[in-house]
This record gives C-alpha cells, sequence and structure tokens, in this order.
C-alpha cells in the first residue's frame, strides 16, 4: 500500500483514525497503530512481515539480556546476536547475488545466483532496528520491557518503508506517552496533503517527462539538450518524489503523536557538497555519523583516518542504496568530492561568488544523479559525456524540443520550487493571511492531487526499491 493511493485516502487513513479515536486508552490505542501498520506493510506481500518480525523478536530478546548484566563481554555478545540477526536478512535478500556473482564473474564457473525479491522497506527498517539494540548497548536509551512497543517502533506504518529512519533515542519517549492536540493533528494533515501534491503533481509529471526523452543505452545518441533535461528531469523527480514521501510520514506522524526530525532542508538550495549532504536525506547521514563514522574515530586521530573514515562511510552509502556498482560508484564519487572540498579546495571554494558555487554544486549533484539512476555503466559515460557534447547527436534534437513545448516552463518551476526561497515567502507573509490560505490551499491541493490519482495507476514511490 501506498500514501499515494485512493485506497489508503479513503478507506485506510479515515479506519484508523475511526478507530483511534475509539480506543480511550494508550494500550488499545498501540495495539490499533500495530495492527494498522502490519496490515499496511503487508499489503500484498504478507510473507514480509515474518522476516521483520523475526529481526525484532531477536533483538527485543538480545536488548534485554544487554540490560540484564553488567557483563562487558556478554553484553557485546548479546550486541552481536542482534546486529547479526539484522544484517544478515538484509544480506541475503539484497546483497548475497550481488556478491556472489561478482566473485564467481572472475571465475570459469556459469552459474549465477538469481536475485531474491527484496521485502520493501528492509533497509530502513532494519537500520531503526539497529540503533535500539546499540542504544540500549550504549545506555543512550532505556530497554522496553513491553515487546509490542518495541514493534510499533519498528513497524509504525508513516516511515516504514522509506523513512525517515527514525533513530531510537529520539522517540522513546513519545512510545511510553503521546498527547494529540488539534492543532497537532491540523498541522500534521498540511503537511501530509504538501507532499501528496509534491508526489503526484510534481514527482510523478518529472517522471512522465523524463519516460519521453530517449535516454543513454537505448542505442540513440544522445544530444546536449536531450542529456541536460534527461539529468534535469531525474534530479527534480528523485528530489519530490522523496522528499514528498518524508514530508507525509512526518506529517501522518504528527496527527498520531510522534515527531520525526526533517528529512530534507531544501538541498538544491546548497552552494556545496557538503552543505547539500547536510540537507538531503538527513536522518541516513545522521546513522551514519552516529553509528559508524564516530565509533571509527571520526575526525579525531589525525586526518588519514578521518579521509579513510570518511571513505568508509561513503562505500556503506553507496551499498546502502543498492546491490549494483553505479551505487557504489556513486558512493565513491561523493566521498572524494567531499574530502578534496574538505580538505584541499576549501579556502579556494571560499573566494568563488556563491552564486557560481550553487551552479556548480547543483551541476555536480546532477551529475551524480546519472550515475544513480543507469545501472548500465556504458550508458553513464554516455549520457555524462553528451552533457558536453562528446559522441552526442548536436545540439538538440527534435524529440527534446517536442517534450520541452509540451511541458514548456514545469521543469524550471520545479526547479524554482526546491529551493528554500518558498518558505522564506512564507514567513515573510503577515501571520493572519497566511492562517486565512493555509487551509484554502491545502483543500485546492488535496482535490487536485485525488483527481489527477484517479486516472493514474500504481505509483509507487523510488525509494521503496532501496
Amino acid at each position: 500500500m501506498v500514501f499515494s493511493s485512493l485506497t489508503f485516502l479513503f478507506l485506510f487513513l479515515p479506519i484508523l483514525y475511526l478507530l483511534l479515536f475509539l480506543s480511550r486508552s494508550p494500550r488499545w490505542r498501540n495495539g490499533v497503530l500495530i495492527a494498522a501498520s502490519l496490515l499496511f506493510y503487508g499489503w500484498g506481500e504478507p510473507v514480509w512481515i515474518l522476516a521483520m518480525l523475526f529481526s525484532t523478536a531477536v533483538n527485543y530478546l538480545c536488548a534485554r539480556a544487554i540490560d540484564a548484566t553488567e557483563r562487558k563481554g556478554l553484553r557485546r555478545l548479546c550486541l552481536v546476536v542482534g546486529v547479526i540477526a539484522s544484517i544478515a536478512f538484509l544480506f541475503y535478500f539484497k546483497y548475497a547475488a550481488f556478491l556472489l556473482n561478482t566473485v564467481l564473474s572472475f571465475t570459469s564457473v556459469s552459474w549465477r545466483m538469481d536475485s531474491p525479491q527484496l521485502p520493501i522497506g528492509i533497509s530502513f527498517y532494519t537500520f531503526q532496528i539497529l540503533t535500539y539494540t546499540v542504544d540500549v548497548y550504549r545506555r543512550k536509551a532505556p530497554v522496553l520491557k513491553n515487546p509490542l512497543r518495541l514493534l510499533l517502533y519498528i513497524s509504525c506504518f508513516p516511515q516504514l518503508i522509506a523513512g525517515p529512519i527514525v533513530q531510537y533515542g529520539d522517540i522513546a519517549d513519545q512510545l511510553e506517552e503521546r498527547q494529540i492536540s488539534v492543532p497537532d493533528f491540523a498541522e500534521g494533515m498540511q503537511r501530509f496533503v504538501k507532499g501528496l501534491a509534491k508526489k503526484v503533481l510534481l514527482a510523478n509529471l518529472c517522471g512522465a517527462a523524463l519516460e519521453e526523452l530517449t535516454l543513454a543505452g537505448t542505442g540513440t545518441a544522445l544530444s546536449v539538450g536531450g542529456a541536460w533535461l534527461a539529468g534535469l528531469l531525474y534530479t527534480l523527480q528523485i528530489y519530490y518524489d522523496f522528499s514528498a514521501y518524508s514530508d507525509m510520514a512526518i506529517g501522518l506522524g504528527r496527527t498520531l503523536g510522534f515527531r520525526y526530525k526533517e528529512n530534507f532542508l531544501f538541498p538544491y538550495g546548497s552552494s556545496s557538497i557538503t552543505e547539500f549532504w547536510r540537507r538531503w536525506h538527513v536522518s541516513l547521514g545522521s546513522f551514519f555519523r552516529d553509528y559508524v563514522y564516530i565509533p571509527l574515530g571520526g575526525n579525531r586521530r589525525g586526518t588519514a583516518r578521518t579521509i579513510f573514515n570518511m571513505l568508509v562511510v561513503w562505500a556503506l552509502t553507496g551499498l546502502w542504496h543498492g546491490a549494483s556498482w553505479n551505487f557504489v560508484v556513486w558512493g565513491a564519487y561523493y566521498g572524494v568530492l567531499l574530502i578534496l572540498e574538505r580538505f584541499v579546495l576549501a579556502k579556494a571554494l571560499e573566494k568563488v561568488p556563491k552564486l557560481l558555487r550553487w551552479l556548480l554544486t547543483f551541476v555536480i549533484v546532477l551529475i551524480g544523479w546519472i550515475i544513480f539512476y543507469y545501472t548500465d555503466f556504458s550508458a553513464v559515460w554516455q549520457h555524462v559525456l553528451a552533457l558536453f557534447g562528446i559522441g552526442g547527436a548536436g545540439w538538440i534534437d527534435a524529440q527534446t524540443v517536442a517534450v520541452a513545448r509540451k511541458y514548456t516552463v514545469f521543469p524550471l518551476l520545479c526547479l524554482l520550487l526546491s529551493l528554500p526561497w518558498v518558505p522564506a515567502l512564507g514567513k515573510a507573509m503577515p501571520e493572519k493571511l497566511r492562517d486565512f490560505l493555509q487551509p484554502i490551499v491545502t483543500v485546492v491541493l488535496f482535490a487536485v492531487s485525488v483527481l489527477f490519482l484517479v486516472g493514474q495507476s500504481y505509483n509507487p514511490f523510488i525509494y521503496f526499491r532501496f
């Protein structure tokens, strides 16, 4: 089930809110929410619930054992068992075939392992389980005696499928007791509708425009204009698609009494790669910082060790997105750029005008998304070289012209809306006018989004496959 479906909007969500309203005690509300979350996750593929339940159960027992003993060796053993139980499922479903087939490609063995079907959202909920067990081990958060509360933390449907990655310590208290006020509910629904509109009206249309263009790897050369337009459309599509899910998850969480941290802070307004990654998928960056980079030593052991730690983090960041070499290269691409920016180019970049730094950053990010998009390296090279007129089909082609005419200023509008001036304009508006317009805009956006959904088939979010 997806947020941007009529079944979710007009069946699942109203029934859930009704049942929560009728449930007077926190225990009953938690039970309703767990049942709804398992239904949401198991919709269409109920078998994958078992993997999540098993991993949750093992980590519940390991955390209880960690909390019950002071023996360092036993505590560490319980931590390792919990981590392995979580990582084992993720490794098998996501990486086993990739690694095994890579090794076999260097031998004369012709057999190859078929990749198993990937349980939806496994990368996200695995990381959340890990934060619980590790935080209990570090004594940073209390152990949960009630296993249903841990299941609620892991399975809670707003952020279950595609984040944000919620760290246990951030919402431990909210699992015990939550307050839902009318203003919180209203703000949450406004945020949800904003995300719905971004998905349906912006991300999906960017994707539709992209599908009408000739892409690399199809046997047809790309023009310079076509290469740039395709890169821009995917850059916008993945931002609006993923940030839309985060908006909807944060909004739904707010209506249920949870306060999730922001996941996107207008990343395309960044004037450096470092700034971009402080604004893009913030919860993933926070996870790798808190559970990989800092435990490895962070920047406390000299420049060489810091560079090594950064490369490890970015290798894992690339692999987290998928078992494919393009994701490995994509992670290395950003790891090298961040190292150069931090240790080599920092002083020189300070002298470059901010507008030029923004433009350079945006182009670097766009090229990164081209690497991210294609699993075929020859297609990556073809597309990137075509951006600069190398090996392409001239400056422009008829198909690109047709798409540009059909969608006119839509890509430019999407780019402008992705920049930080939008919230600044809202804050500058008189408060009474803003309070008057918000509910009207929300209703209009919801109505228009529903009209678009009526004519659409299944439209999953891009990050569902990670």
